[in-house]
């Protein structure tokens, strides 16, 4: 069964860090584009980044751009999303994605999703 599991979630202080895993197992990982999304109370999930199969391209909505990093670890089967200077604005709960590729990597969708995990930054 393929199954992704994301971790590393919590409460933070404004200006703070936490680093996300998205651990996968049931499927090769080099073989899929991963993309990190975000949803907050009463709004739609949105894109955050992705990271294609090799690892070769990344994408970062405008928001997170210089202040988020995604990278992986195919012989890990795992993808990181390390996350600094944390903005309350960033409090919602993180899913990672396994899909075929990148394109349109802003638009949720699958065919996998990790079951979330919740970030909260407030002081």
């Amino acid at each position: 069964q393929v199954q992704l599991v994301e971790s590393g979630g919590g409460l933070v202080q404004p200006g703070g860090s936490l680093r996300l895993s998205c651990a996968a197992s049931g499927l090769t990982l080099d073989y899929y584009a991963i993309g990190w999304f975000r949803q907050a109370p009463g709004k739609e999930r949105e894109g955050v980044s992705c990271t294609s199969s090799s690892g070769a391209f990344t994408y970062y909505a405008a928001s997170v751009k210089g202040r988020f990093t995604i990278s992986r670890d195919n012989a890990k089967s795992t993808v990181y999303l390390q996350m600094s200077s944390l903005k309350p604005e960033d409090t919602a709960v993180y899913y990672c994605a396994a899909r075929a590729s990148c394109q349109n990597w802003m638009a949720p969708g699958g065919p996998y999703w990790g079951q979330g995990t919740q970030v909260t930054v407030s002081s």
